[in-house]
């Protein structure tokens, strides 16, 4: 071998080794989950993982709830509290499959009708209901069943009202709020309460999980202004939007902010560089969960995998799931919007804009002002393998 090919071989291996494996500069080691755990800002229900308990409960382990059935002079129950309580009980199950048994919320009914004090016409349902109107409405049915009920021996309170009252029609959850009187009975404070009312028969057990979570600190995800879709934000993806949507199940954010996704199962793309990640679906219990851009103080896109499985059965697509977190945004107003891989697509019989929304292998999605993108590589039955991108 002559003196310049001993220079030069070395200097050939070296650049093939780069074109094997990569430059340095195109890949970045996972970040702490922690730099990916966005701060609230909203100071009430928002996707911040900062949650505080000493306003929201824990949503772990067991929930003790004690369920009451109340109904009016004007409207006196003609059905057994058990037919009411057959339309919402299952929502237990649905909670402890959707949480990866990591919550379960064991109900005791109290099988008995009482009677509130005042007309179901009385309690303001009809005006939007605001937070003391409805305390009180709260306060008047625990009174009512406090003669036989121990309301010591529970962690929160499902009020359901009779079907005969229609005048109670929605169903608003209860959260204490320390500037107001509150309601107490049997030495204890009853900080957190879901009064059912006429939607519960068309929403069914989803309602449950819909509203229990609001106890946790999950904030409402369907447009409080309705506009031309009221589900404009995230469609059927996610009980916390369309309660009666395709796909229910919570979106893994959420499950990693109540703690049913652990931090290990989660990818922090916090730095430049990128990253192939493989994501089991959230449906399941196991594996990766998301992969998180941060793209701000309160900002991030989060990708994950969803299949037709458990809450998801009967999902319109199934795929990559790309949407936008912001922290700062309050609920109602669009605190998470999915990413639609096919804008122009019309939506299968049955499913809505944005129920078509994953991407599939060989598609991607990319923000080039925020510096993200998102590559779908390849899909099997349990989910996706992506490359993410932060520059």
């Amino acid at each position: 071998m002559t003196p310049a090919h001993k220079v030069l071989l070395p200097a050939l291996l070296a650049a093939m080794l780069l074109l094997l494996l990569g430059t340095p500069s195109a890949k970045a080691a996972a970040a702490d989950p922690s730099s990916c755990a966005l701060r609230g800002t909203t100071g009430w229900t928002d996707e911040g993982h900062d949650t505080d308990y000493s306003v929201f409960q824990r949503p772990a382990g067991t929930i003790k709830v004690g369920m009451i059935f109340v109904d009016f002079p004007d409207a006196p129950a003609t059905e057994s509290p058990a037919d009411d309580a057959a339309q919402l009980t299952p929502g237990a199950d649905w909670v402890w499959n959707a949480s990866h048994g990591k919550a379960w919320l064991a109900i005791t009914q109290q099988q008995r009708w009482v009677r509130m004090p005042h007309n179901s016409t009385d309690y303001g349902f009809a005006r939007g209901l605001g937070h003391e109107a409805h305390e009180a409405y709260l306060r008047d049915a625990v009174t009512a069943a406090d003669p036989q009920v121990d309301f010591s021996q529970y962690d929160m309170v499902y009020v359901v009202a009779t079907r005969n009252a229609p005048a109670i029609s929605f169903t608003p959850t209860y959260v204490y709020d320390p500037g107001t009187a509150g309601v107490v009975a049997d030495g204890t404070r009853i900080k957190w309460a879901v009064t059912f009312g006429q939607d519960m028969w068309h929403w069914g057990p989803k309602l449950v999980g819909h509203e229990t979570a609001h106890t946790f600190g999950l904030p409402d995800l369907y447009a409080f202004d309705t506009g031309s879709d009221g589900h404009r934000f995230v469609g059927g993806w996610d009980v916390m939007g369309l309660v009666g949507g395709k796909a229910p199940q919570y979106f893994g954010w959420e499950s990693w902010k109540l703690g049913w996704t652990d931090d290990s199962q989660v990818h922090c793309q916090a730095s430049a560089g990128s990253s192939t990640v493989y994501l089991t679906a959230v449906e399941y219990g196991s594996g990766t969960k998301i992969a998180v851009v941060p793209t701000g103080p309160t900002t991030a896109y989060v990708v994950e995998s969803r299949r037709s499985v458990q809450a998801d059965t009967a999902a319109c697509s199934t795929g990559a799931l790309v949407y936008k977190v912001d922290t700062s945004v309050r609920t109602g107003y669009g605190p998470i919007q999915v990413m639609d891989a096919k804008p122009g697509a019309t939506p299968a019989s049955g499913c809505r804009p944005l129920d078509d929304a994953p991407y599939w292998a060989g598609e991607s999605f990319t923000d080039s002002a925020a510096g993200v993108r998102i590559d779908v590589l390849s899909a099997d039955g349990y989910g996706e393998t992506v490359r993410v991108t932060k520059s």
